[in-house]
């Protein structure tokens, strides 16, 4: 191959960054099928209905992560598990109440993302810092709310959307396809896309150029407040109620599968399809670790490992693009 081949394929290579996620599912996904010697679609199933839940969530954490400046929201978790709890509260059981029961967790979601925004914007708190805080918070209120309800009943029709299939394909991987093809546009195709594309490259050149990055920024821990609030409470009726650390698991799986997809954890690139291949990657790990009968703690140690590894490839490559751009 020839140096303006390679050249060309370097170049495509940066702007699909997914195809490396994906390609990883594909091997995970034979390594798997080898395992259990089921080689179908069908064995990819409960693994899609799975990462469907951390899909929706790390879409929103995609959107914090492209605002740049080391954006993250560690409150994922709290706002999950917080929003079970009122949803299916509210909800009782009753179909009849379960708009009730999503204007709650919508409620909840637009107050925990203007709480987070305004920290960070107005306030000028760290990301990591404020959101965490926020947490800490929702936890406590958590903890307030599991003391005093001895039990939940799950509304028919929103265990339908949790558990349900439509000729065959589950329904929440329906809703975590549409919603990716959603953001792909959004991120990619709208204005306020390239708005966020421009604050995470250069924030102050944003600004500048007349881009009112306040509320660019706002808006991105809006979404994934909101998009974590309505996951929980689908959780919660995918798993029959609510559960304290009921969305732990989420904190650092919606960082990890961000940052597999490709999207740029310095902020400034997203890719919503890489977001769908990374939480598909990083739950096919979870799942052959599971297989093969490693222990709980050893399968979160090596979560982080990957994470690590592909953080450390990341700033290996920012730290040689600014040395070129350099010279």
């Amino acid at each position: 191959m020839n140096k303006p081949d390679m050249a060309a394929l370097v170049d495509w290579l940066q702007r699909h960054r997914w195809i490396w996620s994906a390609a990883g599912v594909l091997i995970l996904w034979l390594l798997l099928s080898l395992m259990t010697n089921r080689f179908s679609l069908s064995s990819l199933s409960g693994v899609a209905v799975s990462s469907s839940f951390l899909v929706l969530v790390a879409l929103g954490q995609t959107a914090v992560v492209t605002t740049g400046r080391g954006n993250i929201d560690l409150s994922i978790a709290s706002v999950m598990t917080l929003s079970a709890y009122i949803g299916l509260i509210v909800i009782g059981g009753a179909d009849s109440r379960l708009p009730l029961g999503v204007l709650a967790a919508l409620a909840l979601g637009l107050a925990v993302g203007a709480v987070n925004a305004a920290l960070v914007v107005l306030a000028r708190i760290p990301a990591i810092i404020a959101t965490l805080a926020t947490g800490y918070v929702l936890a406590t209120a958590t903890l307030l709310a599991n003391g005093i309800i001895p039990g939940f009943a799950i509304a028919p029709a929103l265990r339908t959307v949790a558990t349900g299939r439509v000729a065959d394909m589950p329904i929440m991987v329906i809703i975590a396809l549409a919603a990716v093809v959603a953001a792909a546009f959004l991120f990619g195709g709208s204005a306020y896309g390239r708005q966020l594309s421009a604050v995470g490259q250069n924030m102050r050149a944003a600004r500048l150029a007349g881009v009112r990055t306040g509320r660019v920024v706002s808006g991105a821990f809006l979404l994934s407040s909101v998009l974590s609030s309505l996951t929980g409470l689908v959780l919660g009726a995918y798993v029959g109620g609510a559960f304290l650390e009921m969305g732990q698991p989420y904190r650092l799986q919606s960082i990890g599968a961000v940052v597999l997809g490709g999207t740029l954890i310095f902020g400034g690139a997203a890719t919503a399809w890489g977001t769908l291949f990374g939480s598909l990657l990083l739950v096919l790990i979870v799942t052959t670790m599971q297989i093969a009968g490693l222990p709980p703690g050893t399968q979160d140690m090596v979560q982080g490992v990957v994470i690590i590894a592909v953080l450390a490839l990341a700033g290996g490559t920012a730290v040689r693009r600014r040395r070129i751009a350099a010279k």
